[in-house]
């Protein structure tokens, strides 16, 4: 059937060609041009457009802005608008690259879409947001392009990572559907007539921001296969993505921007053409930061090569790529063929969008009307009411009766604020917390507001205020204040670590530095570097040093000057590189915070406290955090209003897991949302007050401390470090998968369809879940499994499917949760495949992973891994067990090697057969320093019995390799044999025969 599309695809080819004009150089009407006939094979029309390019033009579409080709009518085509949560922000051409934000429905943060455990809800969202860039473009496709870099689908393994909030999940499975769902309704669900192009980021292993562009994740075989690919398959596979954003990090010692995984196992995922993207600047890092080849010819030519079709470098301005390009070409290290299948897989994407079709396709009548539309806003307000997750609910402290509840305080610096993030966009209109209260209440209640802030003053050892001038650039703070006036009267808010914001109090803007002056102009903490961040030092004498807290990179763009301090014209200067040397000020308390907040709790007949984060503030890009705890001020309000007050609600308002034992213990209910956008306010009331009885279920594994995790955010290995609920034995504060309701699920005996299945086989598994409570809810049924017996080390559950179930009051209903027996599957690295192992594998089902209601079990008739047959040549990266190597590049194109640092470093592999008999160890090794080093060859054990010594040469260079061999003593039989190491040098791959 393929052949014959084929076939008439070329034959209506050769027709349209035919029916073109054959003087030279006569002009051409574009509706003659077969890549404009929408009824032609889409692979037809990208011969015929990619025919039609001069070298020149394919070489400028390599840069992510494509530019106009007038000679053929085709206009500019730009890839990147950031769509994460709804139409973020885009890079305005017309201004050199600025950042132009947009003003539509904004959705909660992706780790709240995930909460909703809704794949059909998100599906919904995802289309929304296709429908509103469609409707940006509309209005400036220069500027808003529909290649769209969303979703983030980078697992969430540590929580202390300083972009959480962008991605859905821990767990690869729960975030495959949400990716999946999400860039389905992105496309438009037709993957030859695209609404949107979604993009997925940031392939590969990428969770840590501090020094991301220079460190390597250390990714054995295993976490790569079930753990980091597993993530991003799905939504490839499903065509509910059309490529890939390398991450900036390096993976295994080779930077993600040239990993070849770009151009063969990503596009091995699909049947249709992938279009890959580079991320930010990061071509430039590769003979920058990263220093991996020495020219920018060479680097360009790396990324073509590997798989990569657009460089986001240098902004709008395209020639150094270019001139770089054409360099390779002309030095041999790209072909014209190279480009050619690059550009190809681009016209793809293009032809696909319906860029070329009359009126652009069937999408391309999509208005601008559509952009925060009405029904966008309802979806938007469902979307954060299902994203909401009930932590706690004591005594049903929840939900508060409206009929009752006439005096409500709402406390907390989230109370009457919205925060939008980095990857959002501007909220066009904002329904807080407090709006959302008051709204529900109406004009009978009383409902009072106050973020719990101390307002404060600062005088100088002159005795003068630091007082405000202004909101403009050219309104400078100064220490200028004779009395403590209201603009000279700052709010305080802590954020965490010490970190607070001071908010003018007659002007309610907040001090910034802007790269000096100080001002009082911004009004929300903002920009790249949030340089609205400061410190309170004490100092001895009782006074405070005044310490700039913003984000910063190099230390050479802001002097070492962190302090301020005050001329003798009261102007204010980071003048000083120690509190001491800085000027010392007088804190004044004009009010306090708590106290106002414990008065106003103890007035009401319920107390709403609303806390939690500040997303550019509390880590985001290149920021990461260093703890999970609540801020220290916002934790003492909680505690104050709390024993102020026994009828508190606490609502956390946070992009990641908080620390809040005390919280846990002492508050009666507790809830969670994300930073869910304009309607978060409406949300919160429809839960607090029952409309919408929560149904949300956490992503992520809440920790009790920061204890919990490991000492390194670089810990990439999640199987030999025991993280995420996949292989943590610890207690945590509340489990992955944990969420509440207003009512009560009693779950039946699950039931299985066979007790026996081969590998190739389908699990079904039933359970009755009946509503004993006495309102309508909706459970996420979760299905988990656990091997009992395997070769390797498991998990100790996985979530494989997964089920939302609305059931009203007294009723059952049935869960049908399916999976194949081939999600059973792990990477077996004896033989660089999957494998179904032969095993008992328990079926567990439940509301968390910390909440298991019900078990069965199913006998998998797969295969068992036989001994290792270590006379074959092996991969040194295969090792079952390890201590201090790194993974590294083999070469600089392919291959991964074991690289040794230190004597005394090992590798294993376990259950290794060994022939009887004198054997011979051959490896392939490189090694840089100077002079010898060793591979020692032993059994059982680092120090256990010693077969034989491999002396390794100096090779000059860590890519330059030779093959070593030594005789080894006989040992027949199964073993674990351990390769321990000399000294630094690498490994790539040996044999015992």
């Amino acid at each position: 059937m393929r052949n014959r599309r084929l076939r008439r695809g070329i034959t209506a080819l050769a027709l349209a060609l035919l029916a073109l004009p054959v003087v030279p150089g006569t002009a051409l009407a574009e509706p003659t041009y077969p890549f404009r006939d929408p009824h032609l094979p889409v692979n037809a029309r990208v011969d015929d457009l990619l025919g039609r390019l001069t070298q020149d033009e394919k070489i400028s579409m390599l840069h992510q802005y494509q530019p106009a080709i007038p000679r053929l009518g085709i206009g500019l085509f730009k890839t990147g608008t950031e769509a994460l949560h709804g139409i973020a922000w885009s890079t305005d051409i017309d201004n050199n690259g600025a950042v132009v934000k947009a003003k539509g429905t904004t959705f909660p943060q992706p780790v709240g879409m995930a909460s909703t455990w809704n794949p059909d809800l998100i599906q919904r969202v995802g289309s929304a947001v296709g429908d509103e860039a469609r409707g940006h473009h509309a209005q400036n496709p220069r500027v808003w392009g529909l290649n769209l870099w969303a979703p983030v689908v980078n697992l969430l393994r540590d929580p202390r990572w300083g972009r959480n909030e962008e991605g859905y999940s821990e767990d690869p499975t729960l975030t495959a559907a949400i990716s999946t769902a999400y860039g389905s309704g992105m496309t438009g669900g037709d993957p030859d007539h695209l609404k949107s192009a979604p993009t997925l980021k940031h392939y590969l292993a990428y969770n840590n921001e501090v020094r991301r562009d220079v460190t390597s994740s250390n990714v054995p075989p295993r976490v790569l296969n079930e753990y980091e690919r597993a993530a991003f398959k799905p939504a490839i596979a499903a065509d509910a993505a059309t490529g890939v954003m390398a991450s900036y990090n390096l993976v295994n010692g080779r930077p993600a921007t040239v990993d070849p995984d770009l151009a063969t196992v990503i596009r091995g995922w699909t049947d249709k053409p992938l279009m890959n993207v580079t991320d930010a600047w990061a071509p430039n890092n590769l003979i920058g930061s990263q220093g991996y080849y020495a020219t920018l010819p060479e680097g360009n030519a790396a990324i073509v090569k590997a798989g990569a079709n657009s460089f986001i470098t240098d902004d709008t301005n395209a020639q150094p790529t270019v001139t770089a390009i054409k360099q390779a070409l002309a030095t041999g290290l790209l072909t014209e063929r190279d480009i050619d299948a690059r550009i190809r897989e681009t016209l793809n994407l293009r032809i696909r969008l319906g860029e070329f079709d009359p009126g652009g396709g069937r999408y391309g009548g999509i208005t601008p009307d559509v952009i925060n539309s009405p029904e966008h806003q309802r979806l938007a307000r469902q979307a954060a009411g299902e994203a909401m997750v009930l932590l706690k609910n004591s005594r049903q402290a929840l939900p508060l009766d409206p009929t009752r509840t006439r005096k409500v305080a709402v406390l907390g610096p989230l109370t009457d604020t919205l925060y939008t993030d980095w990857y959002g966009g501007d909220l066009p209109y904002q329904v807080t917390a407090l709006d959302g209260i008051r709204e529900r209440l109406g004009s009978a209640a009383s409902v009072t507001g106050l973020d719990g802030a101390d307002r404060i003053t600062l005088k100088d050892p002159a005795g003068r205020y630091v007082t405000a001038t202004g909101t403009t650039d050219a309104d400078p703070v100064a220490a200028t204040g004779t009395t403590a006036s209201a603009a000279a009267q700052f709010d305080v808010v802590d954020w965490g670590q010490d970190v607070v914001t001071l908010r003018n109090a007659a002007n309610g803007r907040y001090l910034g530095y802007n790269w000096g002056p100080f001002l009082t102009r911004d009004e929300q903490p903002n920009g790249w570097y949030v340089q609205q961040q400061f410190k309170l030092e004490p100092q001895a004498d009782g006074t405070v040093a005044l310490r700039y807290a913003g984000y910063e990179t190099k230390e050479s763009w802001f002097g070492p000057e962190r302090y301020i301090t005050v001329g003798a014209d009261g102007a204010l200067t980071l003048g000083a590189t120690t509190a001491a040397d800085a000027t010392h000020f007088s804190r004044e308390v004009i009010s306090s915070g708590i106290d106002r907040a414990v008065a106003a709790a103890r007035a009401a007949d319920t107390a709403v406290l609303v806390v939690g984060s500040n997303p550019f503030i509390n880590g985001r890009e290149a920021h990461d955090r260093t703890s999970m705890a609540l801020s220290a001020g916002q934790e003492a309000l909680v505690k104050a209003v709390t024993r102020a007050n026994p009828r508190t609600v606490l609502v956390l308002q946070t992009s990641y897991p908080v620390t809040t034992g005390w919280e846990q213990e002492h508050v009666p209910a507790i809830v969670w949302t994300t930073h869910a956008g304009a309607e978060t306010g409406h949300a919160i009331a429809d839960v607090l007050f029952g409309d919408r009885n929560p149904s949300g279920k956490l992503t992520q594994t809440w920790y009790r401390s920061d204890r919990q995790l490991p000492p390194d955010l670089l810990e990439y290995d999640i199987i030999s470090s025991d993280q995420t609920y996949l292989y943590s034995s610890a207690k945590p504060l509340y489990p992955f998968g944990h969420g509440l309701s207003y009512t009560r699920f009693r779950y039946g005996q699950p039931r299985v369809d066979a007790r026996s299945v081969r590998a190739d086989g389908t699990i079904g598994v039933r359970v009755e879940v009946t509503n004993v409570g006495s309102r309508a809810g909706a459970e996420v049924v979760q299905l988990y499994t656990h091997q009992r017996t395997s070769r390797d080390k498991t998990p100790l559950r996985a979530l494989k499917a997964f089920q939302r179930v609305q059931i009203p009051a007294g009723q059952t209903r049935t869960a049908t949760l399916r999976l194949s027996a081939a999600d059973l599957a792990h990477w077996d690295v004896t033989r660089s495949r999957w494998v179904v192992e032969s095993s008992t594998y328990d079926l567990l089902v439940g509301a968390s992973v910390g909440d298991l209601r019900g078990r069965t079990a199913v006998q998998v008739r797969g295969e068992t891994i036989p001994a290792r047959d270590l006379s074959r040549p092996t991969r040194a990266e295969n090792f079952d067990r390890y201590a201090g190597v790194r993974l590294v590049d083999e070469t600089k194109p392919s291959g991964t090697a074991v690289g040794a640092t230190a004597a005394g470093q090992w590798i294993s592999f376990d259950g290794s057969a060994l022939r009887p008999g004198v054997h011979t160890f051959t490896a392939k090794v490189a090694r840089a320093g100077a002079g010898a080093g060793t591979i020692q060859i032993r059994l059982g054990s680092p120090t256990g019995r010693l077969l034989g010594t491999a002396a390794v040469p100096s090779t000059g260079d860590d890519y330059r390799y030779a093959s070593v061999s030594t005789r080894l003593a006989g040992a027949a039989g199964t073993h674990d044999v351990y390769l321990v190491f000399g000294s630094a040098l690498r490994l790539a791959d040996f044999s015992i025969r």
